[in-house]
Parts: C-alpha cells; sequence; structure tokens
C-alpha cells in the first residue's frame, strides 16, 4: 500500500516544521540529514528547497516495495513514527506533541491509518480497525507476552506503583546533589522517589533492587562513571518492560548499545543540578501526559 500524493506533502512540511505545521520542531538542513540518519536511512540533505527534498526521500521510501498490503514500506513507518516521538518535543515551548499526533492521525486517515499510543509514551502505526504494526517486528511479535521464572530474584506479591520513580545510581557520596535534584524534581509533580538504600525489605540486597524496579512506573538511571551496578539495574529494568529516563555527566558514560535513548546530560555544580531538575521534568510531563506548566521546580 503507498500513500497519496496529499499524505506526502504534508508528512513533508511536518518533518521540516514549516509555517502551518509549527506544533512541530523546526529542522535546518543539517538537522533534517540527522533526522533520516538517526533512522538509519542513509539520506543528505542537498542543499536544495527542504519541503522539495523531504518530498523527494518520502516518495523513494514510498514506492519501496511493503510486506503487507495494509501498510505501506515499513521505513517509511519509521519515519511517521519517529515525527510524532516525544523525545523530540522536549524543551521547546513552540511546538505542541498533542496537536502534532492529531495532525498526523487526520493525515493518514485518508489511508486508513492511524496512531496507537504505547505505555511509554510512544507512537506505533496502525490499522483504523485497531490492528497494530510495530516498525522492526511483525503483529505477532508485538503482541506476544514472555512469562518467566528469575532464578536469582523471587516475584513480588505487588502491584505496580504508578506514582513512583526509582533512581538507580551509584552509592557515592559525589552523587547526593543529582539524588537531590532528582527527588526535588519528583516531590513538585507529587510523585514518590525512591532509592534502593531508602528501603530494607529483604535479606538479600539485589531483592531489594528488583522489588523497586519491579513495582515501579519510571527508572532514572545514571550512567555516569559507568558504574557496573547500575547497568546491570538498567539491564533488569528493560528486560521488565519499564520506562528507563537515562541521564550521565557525560554523553561518554553512555552504553554504545543505548545511545539510541536519549540521555539527559548534567554538570555536576548548582547550575547543572537545576538544569537536570527542569530537564527532568519536561520528560516527566511528557512521558506521563501532563501539561508543561510555566513554573518549574
Amino acid at each position: 500500500m503507498k500513500l497519496n500524493r496529499p499524505a506526502i506533502l504534508k508528512l513533508a512540511e511536518m518533518i521540516c516544521g514549516n509555517l502551518g505545521f509549527d506544533s512541530f520542531p523546526y529542522r535546518s538542513s543539517s538537522q533534517l540529514t540527522k533526522f533520516f540518519i538517526d533512522l538509519d536511512l542513509d539520506y543528505v540533505h542537498d542543499g536544495g528547497t527542504r519541503h522539495i527534498w523531504v518530498q523527494d526521500v518520502l516518495n523513494q521510501l514510498n514506492d519501496k516495495e511493503s510486506t503487507d498490503n495494509n501498510f505501506p514500506n515499513r521505513d517509511l513507518i519509521r519515519v511517521i513514527e519517529s515525527l510524532i516521538n516525544p523525545d523530540y518535543f522536549l524543551f521547546d515551548d513552540k511546538v505542541d506533541h498533542a496537536k502534532a499526533v492529531q495532525a498526523v492521525k487526520a493525515t493518514i486517515k485518508s489511508s486508513k491509518l492511524t496512531l496507537k499510543e504505547l505505555s511509554d509514551g510512544q507512537y506505533l502505526v496502525a490499522l483504523l480497525n485497531g490492528e497494530f504494526i510495530s516498525t522492526a517486528i511483525n503483529q505477532t511479535d508485538a503482541i506476544k507476552h514472555i512469562t518467566f521464572t528469575p532464578t536469582v530474584f523471587t516475584i513480588p506479591q505487588k502491584q505496580v506503583n504508578r506514582n513512583l520513580v526509582s533512581i538507580m545510581m551509584p552509592f557515592n557520596a559525589a552523587f547526593h546533589g543529582t539524588y537531590d535534584a532528582i527527588k526535588k524534581t519528583c516531590e513538585y509533580m507529587e510523585l514518590e522517589c525512591l532509592r534502593a538504600d531508602d528501603i530494607w525489605q529483604n535479606t538479600t540486597f539485589i531483592q531489594d533492587i528488583f522489588e523497586l524496579i519491579y513495582t515501579s512506573n519510571i527508572i532514572v538511571v545514571d550512567f555516569s562513571t559507568r558504574n557496573p551496578n547500575v547497568m546491570y539495574e538498567t539491564g533488569i529494568a528493560h528486560t521488565l518492560g519499564k520506562t528507563v529516563i537515562p541521564i550521565a555527566q557525560s554523553i561518554n558514560d553512555v552504553p554504545s548499545d543505548l545511545t539510541h535513548h536519549r540521555a539527559l546530560i548534567y554538570l555536576p555544580n548548582h547550575e547543572g543540578y537545576r538544569k537536570l531538575s527542569n530537564d527532568l521534568w519536561a520528560r516527566l510531563c511528557t512521558i506521563l501526559g501532563r501539561e508543561k506548566k510555566v513554573n518549574k521546580p
């Protein structure tokens, strides 16, 4: 299936963030190139008119063969899903993620497609009748659930606390400022915030950590200093399907396998902690679907 010409034209304007589509972030020539390169699509802006160039790219993707007659080519689906990735709408009061999502929905509706929101705030292209598709796997894989029995941990007899944010970070006095900045933001948003050393409910420390991750809605992980315990805990969080917010004092501390996740970078000083609080506030607002008020923590 191919998208119609009006849909391609509108999507190109949205990707550019042109006039009339200012709920989307504006993208310069280099930013357009990065947008596609980040999707492993080898398109480099040639210096021509931005929206004309994007139209040409989208037409090329639209002409590619699709493995499913109900959907366009997977690369084009990935572009659409990336277009409304919440991370692109952070730290810019001029854009509006909710309006952008509605605009994309209206554009692809004529092709009997829509967008379905996931628990982590991301969106998937789906059929209007409710069937959905993931960009990397087929529909069967997307809806498949797995059951496993861990040998190291005991499954907690507890429910997930939707207001609980847990922090995985090095247990080091140098990170007190980081912890305080995160906790301040959570308290401002009326969220519960816990670190593993805040609790002592089991005879083994690792069981306390597992229970904390298991019952949390969102996990903040600090990759600073590449602490192996934090890496291990991040793996647990990802395996359990938790929403993970990576932070670090240097982008070089973020593992190469996880660089596709946008990390909040901060400096360990007063201004750095303040920026971390504000950036985390914006990220949590996006994940939780809350309005971004003028007053920040």
